[in-house]
């Protein structure tokens, strides 16, 4: 190939994507575009009026018509193809799914529905076993009809399945994941990733989600990862439209119950937003403010009245029935408190909760009855307020929901979670407040965090536009804060892959997928990987490029690669001396119009040329050239071609003199000469005469000609008075590296700038290839060293071999799936529960599985803090050994991982003291500890597996007796929506 030939191949070669599509044709650009995306994106612009002979044998019906996306969505799973489907809340993404639920059933294949949380699974096996026959549950500490065609699953248990290889993965067809966007969890959101990418080939996707703004980017991650196109169906039409207000009563009580003058639209069904009813809304504010000036932010009487004269406009108004989202448990109960003396329902009503609220506490013991939140709650229920938190009880908590949805709770205050999964929707949502805290500081609402509230408002079907109000307590948001919140752009989805111990041991032992693997396909590498092909044909073009290479035949460049490496040395040196020559005061003042320079770029090697006019660091100077030099080429910088030589001569012209005017940067200047040219800048620049443009280039021919071996240049010390050390170091080192220069062979080669570009090709493809092979190779992983480091730990520790193949305690640890696997099978492998009675064991065991960082300090018996040292001193060994590897964790934030609040109150449980005398000895609330005591038996079960593998009777019976022990009672009472 000629030299021309392997220019355009390495232009090729190296050109980014971009620019290649740039400069295709639109119809290959398109092809190449559609060829490299993995997400289609399906137009819902028009209706499908030939829908039925399309789809003549539908596998499910339903008694009301489809929307243009739920057809279309029908359409792909009909056709065996992925979709990713994301609607706002209450829009009719479950039929999506029921038809996937059908077309299994007809295909007599599996399938699997798996939702974030395992109350969120519950409500779906009621919905979905009241739709189709054969459905089964998956939970934790449930199963029911395991080998049901379709299964409702936590997508850990998923994980689980695919970990251990589970033989019921070859029969699914198609996984549907509910609400997709809680992939953006910090804690859990890995668990979606990890799922996505260990599925078989032969599994579609039912992906649903609310609306958020990068469903493509996610469903071209998803397409990528798993080989086959995944078709994106979003809309942002809403079923009911929804009316922003802002609501201002304090209380007046001077005021008319239920008054409108304190409701002011914000946004209307359009999304249209008034700033002036803001603006209004502030002043109603104003006098209210002044007369209660006086009295506490949170004053209980205000808040009292406030609520007492929200609950009359929304009778006055038929806005019943209600949610308000509130951002603290403790002020869920306080708002209902605010209204004890409310009675909100019929007596038909109360009737109807009574009957209902008895059958589902029947299934309870006669204690468990009457136990002070159950009493609390079935007597606020019946005057139609409720309350829904993680603090409730289980079966207190489904007795809400299902009473909500019947229209039986007119006023419900609950947290964030209420907005999640089942459709529940109400007449009027109001909040609170907007800010919440997130755990490390207080905010105002996200935008996704909002919309997914709000879309609670608004009965399909029944209302014509949903009701939102906002509370303004003490004073009226900011409307900066409230456009963004109402109108904003919700949360991007984003990868929260990280790396666990448990990840890393079960795919050691997993065939065909390697840790480097997962990373690599994870959502966090996608920006990476999704150019990975084009690297890869980029590469092998570089590396055929480099074999076209010849060796140079010339007699002077027998040393030119030593040459070569020393002008790059002498360039870096030249451009850091001009950088610090460039910002001194000095260089404005000499670099004026007529002041000789030698530029050195890719168009001009080591050329004289003449200032003409200078705007900071740029210059447009007269340089002279060949005349075959492209004079079009008005400006040029070192990285658009081979990188110049250093000044060693000055060029001259082999032919006819010509000059270019040129803009520069000046870090293409290298040296400046003594010699200032006296210029008519007029007829040279500003009106060019091309007469006096020529008379300048001979000069600087003449000048070139007279100090060809040597430039005369400005002495940065002396002439400019640079004289910091620092500089004069460098000025040292480029002095040593010129007198090298002139020592190499090369250097005095009549043809050294074809040679010494040749030279710079070749390198120019070397650094290329190895960066490409860097990129493409395991190295460029960001979580790379992060994987290494807990490698480390693990062969520390002996849970691995130096070649990773595991060991004992690492088939141990793979047992451990529920809480933290490292110090499980330190304690198992130290026989340090085995010595223990299984009271005191799953009591310990608590501090693994109980999240709240605040609780009462537990009374334990000498055993139990005996033990609770015992746990902290392994957990401290860990943490040492970690920081040793190169993990950045402290060792005090793992220590306060473990939180020991609730081992009294496990202990005294599985001694079988009744759950309302538990409930005494702490602050925690009933709903947190009867989520610590099930995940504890899901614990037992993990510790009991590890005794088997380990071979301990001895642990495994105690481990089966303690599950026993805590199994009972209104902890493990069945839930109501599998009954």
């Amino acid at each position: 190939a000629s030299k021309k030939e392997q220019e355009e191949l390495l232009n090729k070669a190296l050109s980014t994507p971009t620019s290649a599509a740039a400069a295709a044709k639109p119809q290959a650009r398109k092809a190449e575009a559609e060829k490299k995306t993995w997400a289609v994106m399906v137009s819902l612009e028009n209706d499908i009026p030939d829908f039925k002979r399309l789809v003549p044998d539908p596998a499910y019906v339903w008694p009301f018509s489809l929307d243009i996306f739920q057809k279309q969505a029908i359409l792909r799973l009909e056709r065996h193809e992925s979709v990713f489907v994301a609607a706002h809340t209450s829009a009719g993404k479950t039929v999506v799914a029921e038809y996937a639920i059908a077309l299994c059933a007809r295909h007599m294949t599996r399938c699997i529905y798996t939702s974030p949380i395992k109350a969120l699974s519950n409500q779906k096996f009621r919905d979905f076993r009241n739709t189709f026959e054969d459905v089964g549950l998956l939970t934790g500490d449930v199963q029911i009809k395991p080998e049901a065609s379709c299964l409702i699953m936590t997508t850990e248990i998923l994980r689980s399945m695919l970990y251990r290889g589970a033989d019921m993965v070859r029969d699914i067809e198609w996984v549907i994941f509910d609400e997709v966007h809680y992939v953006n969890d910090a804690e859990r959101g890995v668990v979606w990733e990890e799922v996505i990418i260990m599925l078989p080939e032969h599994v579609n996707f039912v992906l649903l989600s609310a609306t958020v703004p990068n469903t493509f980017e996610f469903a071209d991650w998803i397409g990528r990862t798993k080989q086959k196109k995944i078709h994106v169906i979003s809309t942002l039409k809403r079923p009911v439209p929804l009316e922003h207000y802002l609501y201002t009563a304090t209380g007046d009580k001077s005021e008319k119950p239920g008054a409108n003058t304190d409701l002011f639209k914000l946004v209307d069904e359009k999304g249209t937003l008034y700033a002036a009813a803001h603006q209004a809304a502030v002043q109603a504010k104003q006098p209210k403010k002044e007369k209660t000036a006086m009295v506490s932010r949170h004053n209980p009487a205000n808040d009292r009245n406030t609520y007492v004269s929200l609950v009359h406009l929304l009778q006055k108004k038929e806005l019943f029935s209600c949610v308000v989202f509130t951002f603290s448990k403790n002020r869920c109960e306080g708002n209902a408190d605010c209204l004890s003396n409310m009675d909100l329902t019929s007596t038909s009503e109360k009737n109807d909760a009574h009957l209902f609220m008895e059958q589902s506490l029947n299934r309870l013991k006669g204690n468990d009855r009457s136990l002070p939140q159950v009493m609390r709650m079935k007597e606020m229920l019946k005057r139609g307020i409720g309350v829904h938190h993680s603090g409730l009880l289980p079966i207190i908590k489904e007795m809400v929901e299902m009473l909500f949805s019947r229209g039986l709770v007119k006023m419900l205050f609950a947290t964030e979670t209420f907005a999640m999964g089942v459709n529940m929707p109400a007449r009027c949502v109001v909040f609170d407040s907007i800010r919440k805290h997130d755990g490390e500081s207080f905010r105002d609402l996200l935008p996704g965090e909002y919309i997914q509230m709000a879309g609670r408002a608004g009965r399909r079907g029944l209302d014509t536009t949903g009701t939102v109000l906002i509370l303004c307590k003490d004073q009226v948001p900011e409307l900066a804060s409230l456009h963004n919140m109402m109108l904003g752009k919700p949360t991007l989805l984003t990868s929260r892959f990280r790396l666990t111990y448990s990840m890393i041991l079960n795919l050691l032992r997993v065939e065909g997928m390697r840790v480097e693997d997962m990373m690599k396909r994870s959502f966090a590498e996608f920006d990476v990987q999704r150019h990975a092909e084009d690297d890869e044909t980029t590469l092998v073009q570089t590396e055929r490029l480099l074999q076209q290479q010849k060796d140079m035949e010339c007699s002077y460049c027998t040393d030119l690669e030593k040459f070569y490496h020393t002008c790059t040395e002498h360039l870096a040196l030249t451009h850091e001396i001009q950088r610090q020559l460039l910002e001194s005061n000095q260089a404005q003042k000499v670099l004026t119009p007529g002041r000789v320079v030698v530029v050195n770029n890719a168009f001009h090697r080591n050329a004289l040329a003449a200032v003409l006019a200078a705007v900071g660091n740029d210059f447009k100077v007269l340089v002279i050239c060949d005349e075959k030099t492209d004079k079009n080429a008005a400006s040029a910088t070192a990285s658009l071609g081979d990188s110049p030589l250093p000044v060693t001569s000055l060029f001259l012209p082999k032919g006819k003199l010509s000059f270019a005017v040129a803009s520069i940067n000046g870090m293409d200047i290298v040296a400046i000469t003594k010699t200032k040219l006296q210029l008519d800048i007029i007829r040279t620049y500003q009106r060019p005469d091309p007469q006096e443009q020529t008379l300048v280039a001979q000069q600087l021919l003449r000048l070139a000609e007279a100090q060809a071996k040597g430039v005369d240049a400005l002495d940065p010390r002396k002439d400019m008075k640079m004289n910091s050390l620092e500089f004069a170091e460098l000025c040292l080192r480029k002095k040593k590296l010129d007198d090298l220069l002139q020592t190499y062979q090369s250097a005095h080669c009549p043809n050294i700038n074809e040679h010494y570009g040749q030279m710079h090709m070749k390198n120019k493809l070397i650094e290329q290839a190895k960066t490409l092979r860097h990129k493409l190779s395991d190295q460029n992983l960001h979580l790379l060293p992060e994987y290494e480091d807990r490698v480390l730990v693990l062969k520390r520790l002996r849970y691995i071999n130096d070649d990773s193949s595991m060991r004992l305690k690492g088939r141990v640890a793979c047992e451990i799936s529920t809480c933290n696997e490292l110090i499980v099978t330190e304690l198992v492998f130290r026989n340090c529960l085995t010595e223990l009675a299984p009271e005191e064991i799953v009591a310990l065991l608590s501090c693994l599985v109980f999240q709240e960082k605040r609780a009462s300090e537990p009374s334990l018996t000498p055993v139990l803090k005996k033990g609770v040292e015992t746990f902290q001193k392994i957990a401290e060994e860990i943490a040492m050994i970690q920081m040793e590897c190169g993990m950045k964790t402290p060792v005090e934030e793992y220590l306060a991982s473990l939180h020991f609040g609730l081992v009294e109150v496990v202990y005294e449980w599985a001694r079988g003291l009744p759950f309302k005398d538990i409930t005494c000895l702490t602050d925690v609330l009933e709903g947190s500890i009867v989520r610590c005591i099930t995940r504890l038996d899901e614990t037992c079960r993990d510790v009991r597996n590890a005794a088997r593998v380990i071979g301990d009777p001895v642990l495994y019976q105690k481990m089966e007796e303690a599950s026993r022990m805590i199994k009972r009672d209104i902890v493990f009472a069945a839930s109501l929506y599998t009954v």
